[in-house]
């Protein structure tokens, strides 16, 4: 089968070198974003796709907009049977999705219809789900709406984080995509309408999104941490050595046992800094300071002594 893959993120890497080891399938191109300014200098950085294809020697293609007409027309010479579409972050249009015989298939990480959007991997964290998994799906011009085509379901551990849920669900993509590929070669797929109202909704993650609110359950506050681990990266605001800064924490456990005043420190132990929330306690397991390295609270605690009841979030 012609396939053209479109990407951006990572998720989709395992994907694509699938289709490339298969021998069943010719990846034709490979569609992106553009390069964009990162990092503290702000240097140009390609998107993760766009370096795994170089690497596989695939050309690669990055139109600021695949809508545009010499995109469109890029994309109609090379005759694709189906495109693949993985973290793309750009909506497809009618003139598009017509072009492959097959139309367009979707790698999507949650099953849906829970979780459609930008963020389905943080979103499923953050709610609390059990399981979630990888959903391949006929593209619409609809947000995430169009028939499911298979799925493949995975628990979600207790201290797991959006990082390593991303890259397991990575790793469950491939074999799921080369299944739906083989069913739709051999005419033999069927495709499932979804039910919009079993649909929820995952919008991007804003660095914003990172901020601790004290005035939260614990176990909210537990999952939020996770969700936003590695990136953003769930923070707060600490008071130490006579200034505020930003306490990055990047490990975290609800405890539902403990009460006190929400953004107090309630005890500090070689365990971790253990914060009263609206209902229970955080205890600050790993965390870090700005240009500081990731430390284990008992490690942190040595160099920065904390006391019971120092105040942690926004100073009113």
């Amino acid at each position: 089968m012609r396939v053209v893959f479109l990407g951006s993120g990572a998720i989709g890497i395992p994907s694509l070198k699938a289709l490339v080891a298969s021998g069943t399938h010719e990846v034709q191109a490979i569609f992106t974003q553009p390069d964009r300014p990162a990092g503290r200098e702000m240097k140009l950085r390609a998107p993760p796709i766009k370096v795994a294809a170089r690497d596989l020697g695939l050309p690669v293609h990055q139109p600021a907009k695949i809508r545009a007409p010499e995109a469109l027309a890029t994309l109609a010479e090379l005759r694709p049977d189906t495109i693949v579409v993985a973290a793309y972050g750009q909506l497809l249009r009618k003139s598009l999705l017509s072009l492959p015989r097959l139309g367009c298939i979707n790698i999507h990480a949650s099953l849906l219809p829970r979780h459609r959007g930008a963020a389905p991997v943080q979103a499923a964290i953050l709610a609390g789900d059990s399981e979630t998994g990888i959903t391949i799906m006929q593209v619409d011009e609809g947000l995430d709406t169009g028939d499911i085509l298979l799925q493949v379901a995975t628990a979600i551990g207790s201290e797991e984080t959006a990082g390593s849920l991303h890259d397991r669900l990575a790793l469950l993509a491939p074999a799921a995509l080369l299944e739906t590929l083989d069913l739709l070669t051999r005419g033999v797929a069927h495709p499932r309408r979804q039910d919009p109202a079993l649909a929820t909704y995952a919008p991007k993650i804003r660095h914003g999104d990172g901020e601790i609110d004290w005035n939260k359950p614990a176990g909210e506050l537990a999952r939020r941490i996770r969700a936003m681990t590695p990136w953003p990266g769930a923070y707060t605001s600490i008071f130490l050595r006579n200034a505020s800064t930003t306490l990055k924490v990047h490990r975290a456990r609800a405890r539902e046992e403990i009460a006190g005043s929400a953004g107090t420190v309630v005890a500090v132990s070689d365990d971790g800094i253990l914060v009263a929330t609206e209902k229970g306690g955080v205890l600050l397991q790993e965390v870090q300071l700005p240009g500081g390295k990731r430390l284990l609270a008992g490690d942190f605690l040595r160099g920065h002594p904390i006391t019971p009841g120092l105040r942690l979030g926004p100073i009113e």
